[in-house]
């Protein structure tokens, strides 16, 4: 396949401060980017855009959900529905759709230095750059006591008039 290679954030961008983005690119892998809030150097899921190569992905999710199944993350991307989750603990996650799915894990959640992942079924190209680029995003609220943990935080980062 080639090498990957995953920026966040990016350097120049032509967005506002407290926006944050982050990419995944490649030879032979499409360009796969992701922008929202900016939150810990990361972009927040909160009213964050998900493109591939420049067009747009549909994201969804019920935050009053319980459960990591409730608080799942959809997306539907060219034509494949796609869920991704947190599994285990807060520094592993799962991205699947019909018939794939690449599980990923980071090093350590606050500042991880390395990514593996292991794939099951037939994924391809498109499938690991979503994985990766999803793992440059502050995903902690995938899960309810993430989402208790990190409230606060996420509330007073949305408050600029502060």
């Amino acid at each position: 396949m080639g090498g990957i290679e995953l920026t966040f954030p990016t350097e120049h961008s032509d967005y506002p401060p407290e926006y944050c983005e982050a990419a995944v690119s490649g030879d032979s892998v499409p360009l796969v980017t992701y922008l929202g809030l900016r939150y810990l150097r990361r972009p927040l899921l909160a009213r964050g855009e998900l493109r591939v190569d420049w067009d747009p992905a549909d994201l969804s999710r019920n935050v009053y959900l319980p459960g990591r199944q409730g608080r799942a993350l959809h997306l539907q991307v060219k034509g494949r529905p796609y869920t991704y989750v947190q599994t285990g603990g807060k520094r592993s996650h799962e991205l699947a759709r019909p018939g794939a799915s690449v599980r990923m894990r980071r090093s350590s959640w606050n500042n991880p230095q390395t990514l593996s992942g292991t794939c099951s079924g037939a994924p391809d190209a498109l499938d690991i750059s979503l994985a990766v680029v999803l793992e440059a995003v502050y995903t902690r609220n995938l899960s309810m006591p993430g989402a208790l943990v990190s409230m606060p935080g996420r509330f007073l980062n949305r408050c600029n008039f502060l």
